[in-house]
């Protein structure tokens, strides 16, 4: 009974130390993908919940920070299924919250922050994925497919989709280069 006690403290202190070191990443993905705080903090914590009762396969997988990042865009992907339209609707001032910046983040960066968190909303859900995926979480092209659970022409084919989307809006051109905002 002593070793399972154990087994299950090691366990929770590796997946607390797991959380601990990736939750400014695991969040600015999820605010990315979501577009507002509130519903960053609840993807990010159901994902969470989701891999905490896996963790023993989890932390043991050859990487796990792209078992949880696929855990997330499954999620966030099952939960704006059914609300498509309304998604990809722009969102007004109001509806907007403002993420807490990193300072190593590279959107923080941006000229015009607001402009270009109104324009990734905009995006069809899987563009924004890969554009989130490829270009702020500098993920290679096999591991935004990975995480996405489709093939790497599709990762390249919404990714150009969504920065050619991003280049067509007013105002935005000159924030978005080929790798992302200016730095």
């Amino acid at each position: 009974m002593g070793d399972r006690k154990e087994a299950r403290g090691t366990r929770d202190d590796e997946f607390q130390s797991f959380v601990i070191g990736r939750w400014p990443r695991l969040m600015r993905t999820a605010f990315l993908l979501t577009g507002e705080q509130h519903a960053a903090e609840d993807l990010v914590q159901s994902t969470l919940e989701q891999v905490f009762v896996a963790w023993r396969k989890v932390g043991s997988a050859d990487d796990p920070e792209a078992y949880v990042r696929r855990v997330m865009i499954n999620a966030h992907a099952r939960k704006h299924r059914r609300r498509l339209k309304e998604f990809l609707a722009p969102k007004d001032d109001s509806g907007l919250v403002r993420e807490i910046a990193d300072t190593g983040d590279r959107i923080a960066q941006a000229e015009d922050r607001n402009t270009l968190l109104k324009a990734l909303a905009q995006l069809p859900a899987r563009q924004r994925e890969a554009v989130v995926l490829r270009y702020w979480e500098d993920l290679t092209e096999t591991q935004t497919a990975q995480a996405m659970g489709c093939s790497v022409g599709a990762v390249k084919s919404n990714a150009a989709k969504g920065i050619a989307k991003l280049r067509a809006i007013p105002g935005l051109a000159e924030t978005v280069t080929q790798g992302g905002p200016k730095r």
